[in-house]
């Protein structure tokens, strides 16, 4: 498959999603808007998983057999691939982990207790994924650090006043996602960070939700570190990637200790091995990398910028549906300030029983906080619907949601 006509037509693609073609709930066609929570994988990617599995698969680099040795180069070849998708300098600063939660607790452990001390500060932004507040807050507790959180303006984008106001010389880490996973707010990646370096501090980037969606080119960023999932971009779960700076890598220790992540171990101690082994102990998901390499081959036989673009009209066709919709707020930046999502409450309505009826309709959302607890209260509300979509959606699609939406808060009241 190679389609690279600036207009991207999603019909090109729907066949290579097998689960897409089946019918739900009392013969409904299954409409999947919760792509921000976890993508659908292509055929390409299922076989090439299967293909290991039945064929090459073994553990990587410790043997010296035939199926070891395949293993190993697939396995590698994997992170070639995500060192290009991303840009990165050199592929040994391509970590593999379990996914962005795992990647971020990685730094927050293996950087953070050896550079973060009592009256520290770690900022973050307020639309931050718990998995990007947890693991800075465990740290806090454990050195006596403070976390602050950066606000959000009235048209739901980052406040960059808020932003220059909080930075200040006690900053030591400022991490930050590149979209918000409720608002589809994309953050100034590059001014965020150049930012940061005026007060020497350190930032982490969690790209979860834009790294499947847009081009991504870490050196144009300049950040430290830079996380995201496997399971969102197409690929399997139980995969992410931890990029970072090799200079900041090689000055972190290991983070969990156990086989692979060794140079020499004696009964006095150990030294640790060189990246990216130094942070990839025990057996890592080879299988799974080798999907996500299958994955990145599938976005980049469409190409970024028409994915991109096709989301950007979906966005735009679900605000003129769904924005008529009497009391229905929706949160975030306009139509043409957004990524690829939806999120919206309905006045004296509950989230839950609008994603309830609306999946009976045979139409996938999410309902509830997205992980995202402070945002919600910060906004004043419990929970909310969001409608998440990826390059496989249609326009029709779209129209059918708005439609089954009408019904189903008009029922609801």
């Amino acid at each position: 498959m190679d389609i690279t006509q600036t207009k991207f037509d999603p019909s090109a693609v729907r066949d290579d999603f097998p689960i897409l073609n089946q019918r739900i709930h009392r013969d409904r066609q299954l409409i999947y808007f919760d792509s921000g929570a976890s993508s659908q994988r292509p055929q390409s990617v299922l076989d090439a998983m299967d293909e290991c599995y039945h064929r090459t698969y073994a553990n990587v680099h410790r043997g010296i057999h035939c199926l070891s040795e395949q293993a190993t180069d697939q396995y590698e070849q994997a992170r070639a691939r995500v060192q290009s998708f991303i840009n990165a300098p050199n592929n040994n600063e391509v970590i593999f982990t379990s996914g962005t939660t795992a990647s971020i607790n990685l730094v927050a452990h293996a950087w953070g207790n050896e550079h973060i001390k009592a009256g520290d500060e770690i900022l973050l932004t307020i639309f931050e994924h718990h998995s990007n507040i947890i693991p800075w807050q465990q740290l806090a507790v454990r050195t006596g650090a403070k976390v602050r959180f950066v606000g959000v303006n009235d048209q739901g984008e980052l406040d960059l006043e808020d932003l220059q106001r909080q930075l200040n010389a006690n900053t030591k880490m400022l991490a930050f996602a590149a979209i918000s996973n409720v608002l589809g707010t994309t953050t100034p990646v590059s001014e965020i960070v150049q930012l940061a370096k005026t007060v020497g501090a350190t930032t982490l980037v969690d790209a979860a939700q834009s790294v499947p969606h847009e081009a991504t080119d870490v050196q144009v960023w300049d950040a430290d570190f830079v996380t995201f999932s496997g399971h969102k971009m197409l690929g399997p779960s139980g995969v992410g990637i931890l990029w970072g700076k090799q200079a900041i890598l090689e000055s972190m220790p290991p983070f969990l200790g156990g086989g692979s992540m060794i140079d020499q171990v004696t009964t006095d101690g150990f030294t640790p091995g060189e990246l990216p082994a130094k942070f990839e102990a025990g057996t890592p998901p080879i299988v799974e990398a080798i999907g996500l390499g299958a994955a990145i081959d599938y976005l980049n036989s469409i190409k970024m910028a028409p994915i991109a673009q096709h989301e950007h009209e979906l966005v735009k066709a679900s605000y003129a549906v769904i924005s008529k919709i009497d009391g229905l707020r929706i949160l975030g930046p306009n139509a043409n300030d957004r990524a690829g999502m939806v999120s919206f409450v309905v006045e004296g309505v509950s989230p839950q029983d609008i994603s309830i009826l609306l999946d009976q309709q045979g139409i996938a959302i999410r309902a509830g906080h997205h992980c995202a607890m402070p945002l919600h209260q910060s906004l004043g509300i419990r929970a909310s619907c969001r409608a998440s979509f990826y390059f496989y959606n249609t326009l029709d699609e779209v129209a059918q949601f708005g439609e089954a939406l009408t019904k189903v808060v008009a029922r609801l009241r």
